[in-house]
């Protein structure tokens, strides 16, 4: 529909309530009358100017937490490009009318996206209700009903932030030890005989998400054969990490001993069947004869292989796609398909972390693989694994962990 003629920037500036616009960087852009005036600060005052440079913590107060929590806030909207709302703050203000000076003050903030194109955080949108009175007001006596609840809805909402405040160090607790039981159980990088192969491990930025993915690179028996792997488990955190242990230990032994990838696959399937947490989990695994120079390829709904040929064309492997793990109760054989490829090719497996991005379609995100692939392609497996993690992944860390393996052929 069209906007009529709407003038946008004097409806923002008419907006009841407190409303402000940051970067990224949280460098105020702009603020609407209310927020100007109620902040105390002229508009010269706040815009082009670092958030916390106008309103720091009060510096008299060693218990002071406002600057902490509205940062903490701010970023968790950046990583999630999700809207969050805080409990009630309290945030002392520096007086203008008395240098030195500190003024008693609550506030009860809202912060939202504002997303570009690509589905990234361009804009941070704060909202802010004053509160001071009426907190001031619950010390005294609380006459009717109403003020009665409204006091017992305040003192829960600080009880409430106080539980996540707990929380969130939990979580970031787990993060870490998740994160460590997931390094020991990946195996290490290195070469798989003569040839040369690059792994990477990158967690997702926060709590979210984190210790699903995993990667694997087996010597098989018999001739100059190896086998490629990476896989995706649903969850994250301690429970994801343990079930990706699971998972990668039994499609390794099973890639040992197998006819073909179908067949390990189809092991592993029936393997996931009796470990809970294993529903729905994703897989590729390659086999690669180097004598015959062939790769044999299945899939267990992930995302296809990309074989880079020297000439800068990138074929992706999607022949042989088949359903998660566990995807069915009654099982039946898995697909696989056959590729060649020439000396000096490149095989390159990764996870969904790479190539997803919000509001986009995945295809976008394997052109931008490919491209990246075909520009790099005369570099060994390290750097261009390197390269390619620069490129593909936000500066600020994705949302989802990522595993990438390179292996030149």
């Amino acid at each position: 529909m069209a906007d009529a003629g709407i003038d946008h920037a004097a409806v923002f500036q008419a907006l009841p309530g407190m409303v402000a616009v940051l970067t990224p960087d949280l460098v105020y852009v702009d603020a609407n009358e209310e927020f100007v005036r109620m902040s105390g600060r002229s508009r010269e005052q706040l815009v082009g100017h670092y958030l916390f440079d106008v309103f720091p913590d009060n510096p008299g107060d060693p218990a002071a937490s406002g600057m902490r929590n509205l940062a903490a806030s701010l970023q968790r909207v950046l990583a999630t490009g999700e809207r969050d709302t805080m409990a009630v703050q309290r945030y002392d203000v520096h007086s203008l009318e008395e240098p030195g000076q500190w003024e008693e003050r609550y506030w009860s903030p809202i912060n939202a996206p504002v997303l570009g194109p690509d589905g990234e955080v361009v804009l941070l949108v704060h909202r802010v209700e004053e509160v001071t009175e009426f907190v001031r007001d619950r010390g005294g006596p609380v006459g009717t009903r109403a003020r009665a609840l409204e006091a017992e809805l305040y003192i829960r909402a600080r009880e409430l932030q106080q539980v996540n405040e707990r929380l969130r160090k939990a979580h970031a607790r787990e993060r870490e030890v998740a994160l460590a039981l997931q390094e020991a159980m990946l195996p290490a990088p290195r070469q798989v005989r003569d040839h040369r192969a690059a792994v990477r491990y990158r967690p997702a930025v926060g709590a979210l998400n984190v210790c699903g993915d995993w990667y694997d690179l087996v010597d098989r028996i018999g001739g100059d054969r190896i086998c490629v792997a990476v896989g995706d488990v649903v969850g994250h955190g301690l429970a994801a990490a343990c079930v990706m242990g699971q998972l990668r230990s039994a499609l390794s032994a099973a890639s040992r001993v197998a006819d073909g990838p179908a067949q390990a696959l189809d092991v592993l399937g029936r393997y996931a069947n009796v470990v809970p947490g294993a529903e729905s989990a994703t897989v590729v695994t390659t086999f690669v004869d180097f004598d015959a120079r062939t790769i044999t390829y299945s899939s267990a709904g992930h995302l296809p292989p990309a074989l880079v040929h020297a000439d800068g064309r990138v074929e992706f492997l999607d022949a042989a796609t088949d359903p998660p793990l566990d995807a069915s109760p009654d099982p039946v054989p898995r697909p696989e398909a056959t590729a060649g490829f020439s000396a000096g090719d490149t095989l390159v497996l990764y996870t969904d972390g790479l190539v997803e991005r919000r509001r986009e379609d995945i295809d976008t995100g394997l052109e931008r693989l490919a491209d990246s692939l075909t520009r790099h392609r005369k570099a060994e497996p390290e750097p261009m694994a390197d390269a390619v993690l620069l490129e593909l992944l936000p500066p600020e860390g994705a949302t989802d962990d990522t595993a990438l393996i390179v292996v030149r052929l």
